[in-house]
């Protein structure tokens, strides 16, 4: 499990029923950045916080789903917890346990993957989804997760279901995705890369 995740769990599990209850409608309304889409309401209110965290990990990945749990926790008035929840994530892995001052560390933060950099744009504007899914079965998708994002309507909503299965990859999935949209969208993979 990452660490992003673990604090989220953690954080959840630290709220009483009525607290997670509130959690849960004030995540309904809370301000979505930019490519990011709700998770339905009715999904969303019967689970616990082990499936709320999953949920949130793989509508969101591990990153801006601290960053949401954290808003939430401010708007409900929990400053503290919503503090030592971007504490745990700044720090990462192999953090320092608290009272412990953690050496600093001066390495520059690994740039974002061109698909997770680039997610937002390529929800809205993918057009052959079904081509960039042909080169990825087998190698990337599942035949369940192939069909699953066929089975969706529209092109947005194909690339959104898509993106839901990210957080499971590695360097090489999202390669190979960019290898995939290289073949299939060129023009829009060349205007992505020229911002």
């Amino acid at each position: 499990m990452g660490c992003a995740r673990d604090a989220i769990l953690e954080a959840l599990e630290n709220l009483t029923a009525d607290e997670l209850k509130k959690f849960k409608l004030k995540l309904l309304s809370v301000p979505l950045r930019d490519g990011y889409g709700r998770i339905p309401r009715g999904s969303l209110l019967p689970m616990d916080a082990v499936d709320l965290t999953d949920k949130l990990v793989s509508f969101y990945l591990e990153g801006y789903g601290a960053e949401l749990t954290a808003a939430v926790l401010r708007n409900m008035g929990m400053q503290e917890m919503a503090e030592r929840l971007q504490e745990v994530t700044l720090k990462g892995p192999g953090a320092a346990p608290a009272g412990i001052k953690a050496p600093t560390q001066t390495a520059a933060k690994p740039a974002l993957h061109f698909v997770d950099q680039h997610r937002a744009a390529l929800i809205t504007r993918v057009t052959d989804v079904d081509g960039v899914l042909d080169a990825l079965y087998g190698k990337v998708l599942s035949e369940e997760q192939y069909q699953a994002v066929r089975a969706e309507i529209t092109n947005p909503t194909k690339m959104r279901k898509l993106f839901s299965f990210a957080p499971a990859w590695n360097q090489t999935c999202k390669d190979l995705l960019l290898q995939a949209l290289r073949e299939t969208q060129p023009y829009l993979v060349a205007d992505l890369e020229s911002r």
